[in-house]
């Protein structure tokens, strides 16, 4: 009696028989360790995009405000000279016409100051405009820079 042992109950496949079924499973090992290293990128660069104060801001339905007036703008250049919004005046013409400014201004709106200053001029220039401002009830002022800078 011949026994026949092969799994296919005495059947020869032959060519056919060698090949393999195709895998029905996925390689999730790559995936994992892609989402690994962007977990730790994240949890490194996360606290880095945080500055300033954290604060929780209230909601509110109000509108926004509607500025229809310019703000002034003072500027003074690096020889000392002021100009009040592109005309040029001098320390004692600047003092009238701050005070037509402030004179005119609604008490409930104040007007916003824009005060420029060039890097070479002396900080005394500055603080007489200043004074200037402060005294004719001008107090909202904004000092413009170019932006940060690091230190060095």
């Amino acid at each position: 009696m011949a026994m026949n042992l092969s799994s296919s109950g005495g059947r020869s496949r032959g060519r056919r028989g060698s090949r393999r079924a195709p895998m029905a499973e996925i390689n999730v090992t790559p995936l994992v360790d892609v989402m690994l290293v962007l977990l730790i990128i994240f949890m490194v660069t996360a606290p880095l995009l945080v500055s300033g104060v954290p604060v929780e801001l209230p909601e509110s339905r109000a509108n926004p405000l509607d500025q229809k007036v310019e703000p002034l703008d003072i500027s003074i250049d690096k020889e000392g000279q002021i100009f009040v919004d592109g005309d040029p005046v001098t320390l004692a013409a600047l003092s009238v016409r701050l005070e037509d400014v402030a004179a005119s201004q609604d008490p409930a709106n104040p007007l916003q100051i824009l005060l420029r200053g060039d890097t070479e001029i002396e900080y005394g220039t500055v603080m007489r405009v200043m004074g200037e401002l402060n005294r004719v009830g001008l107090n909202s002022v904004s000092m413009v820079t170019a932006g940060s800078s690091k230190a060095e």
